[in-house]
């Protein structure tokens, strides 16, 4: 559980839903400290994310989201926000092969986050598409990588910089279906940026993170399964 103020029921929903947009940022000297798990929560699938209101969250999450669509309608009618959580994922942002002719080799990994997708460069000039979400204005950024490490439900720890902005966020969070890195995550050579999932999946298709690429849980797990260690990954 968040180690939050409860002075008030919109903090309470701003630390545990908005901690998806600042996980990116956390220390290379955190990293060296991963130590695997014998077990591992299973992953939790989204039987149809295009009906309109579905979100991507395990059972434990329901009475957490029940309260914060409550208190989002609440606020709607008093004419001060509006409930943008009860929307739809896009079609355009699921997974689908599509005709991709390009220079890259196969098994490279390219991010548009001009149009919000990353593609998974296959043979033939065919190529798996992904809807993401990227960095917010002020964490966008581009280059070439490799894919160094991979990780099954990665544990997260803010580093001291990101507590002081925000001193209601835990301390460390193992992994799980509540940890903002989602089920998966690959990192980025030495940058402190990664390809992750997200227990937030309604923010695919925007610029909301920290710097990090996130996807679908169902998504980041089949390209874990995929995209070895040591692929190239091109972010325009």
């Amino acid at each position: 559980m968040f180690a939050a103020s409860t002075k008030n029921k919109a903090n309470w929903l701003i630390i545990l839903f908005g901690v998806g947009g600042l996980a990116c940022a956390f220390s290379s000297t955190v990293q060296a400290e991963y130590k695997p798990r014998a077990s591992a929560p299973p992953l939790v699938l989204s039987p149809d994310l295009t009906r309109p209101g579905v979100v991507q969250t395990p059972r434990s999450q329901a009475k957490a989201v029940q309260n914060l669509r409550s208190s989002a309608r609440r606020a709607k009618q008093s004419h001060t926000t509006s409930n943008r959580y009860d929307r739809r994922i896009p079609k355009q942002f699921l997974p689908i092969t599509v005709s991709y002719n390009t220079s890259y080799s196969q098994g490279s990994v390219v991010i548009d986050t001009a149009s919000r997708y990353l593609y998974l460069i296959q043979n033939n000039d065919k190529a798996r598409r992904y809807g993401v979400g990227v960095g917010r204005p002020g964490f966008e950024w581009a280059g070439v990588h490799k894919v160094t490490r991979k990780r099954k439900w990665p544990d997260w720890r803010p580093p001291a910089e990101m507590l002081k902005r925000q001193p209601g966020l835990p301390r460390y969070m193992p992994g799980g279906p509540r940890n903002p890195l989602g089920a998966r995550a690959l990192y980025l050579g030495s940058t402190l940026y990664r390809i992750h999932g997200s227990n937030e999946p309604w923010t695919i298709g925007q610029a909301v993170s920290s710097g990090c690429i996130r996807m679908r849980n169902e998504d980041v797990a089949e390209l874990y399964n995929l995209v070895p260690v040591g692929a190239k990954v091109y972010v325009h």
